[in-house]
């Protein structure tokens, strides 16, 4: 379980059957066999590599996640460590189980935050979602600011600092993102 917190942003890299997540040198000590959330996706630590870690990913979590793209050409990542039962949650209780993707359909920056729509793929989510919800987007977790009746549309409003602290800024109209 994860709080959607973010506690760092890095890279991933595709190597052949697995990936290569590079996170910030702030991030904690990584540990064989731990859980951490990429871009909202529960990934097993299987390797270490320097400050970073190798993982193991299955087709199937490359077919229904953006981690494969983003890993092909080398992306940022939003990092979380699994949550203790000693952590305080600031967030919502997020598992690191992808419901669908969306696409990024506006990015509006305004006076002091940021707009961002996106269109649920599998319109068959937008029942789940309503205006005030909580949402996990790339494992940030976020506030509905509005949904449509259709339901296969919403966008959520971001904060300066949720902004500068994850890889929401590096999003750009039209990209894949991860929900749940």
């Amino acid at each position: 379980m994860f709080t959607g917190l973010n506690q760092g942003v890095g890279t991933i890299h595709l190597h052949g059957e697995v990936v290569l997540v590079e996170p910030p040198t702030s991030f904690v000590p990584l540990t064989l066999g731990e859980r951490i959330s990429v871009d909202g996706v529960c990934l097993t630590v299987a390797e270490l590599a320097g400050d970073g870690f190798f993982a193991d990913v299955s087709e199937e979590t490359l077919q229904r996640t953006t981690l494969g793209v983003k890993a092909a050409r080398g992306g940022f990542v939003n990092l979380e460590p699994a949550l203790r039962f000693s952590d305080r949650l600031g967030g919502h209780l997020v598992s690191g189980h992808i419901d669908g993707v969306g696409e990024v359909t506006t990015l509006e920056a305004l006076q002091s935050s940021w707009n961002l729509g996106v269109l649920i793929k599998d319109a068959s989510l937008g029942r789940y979602i309503c205006e005030k919800a909580s949402i996990s987007l790339n494992g940030i977790s976020l506030t509905v600011a509005r949904s449509t009746n259709e339901g296969n549309s919403f966008t959520i409003a971001i904060i300066p600092h949720t902004w500068k602290s994850t890889a929401l800024q590096h999003l750009a109209v039209g990209e894949s993102v991860n929900l749940e």
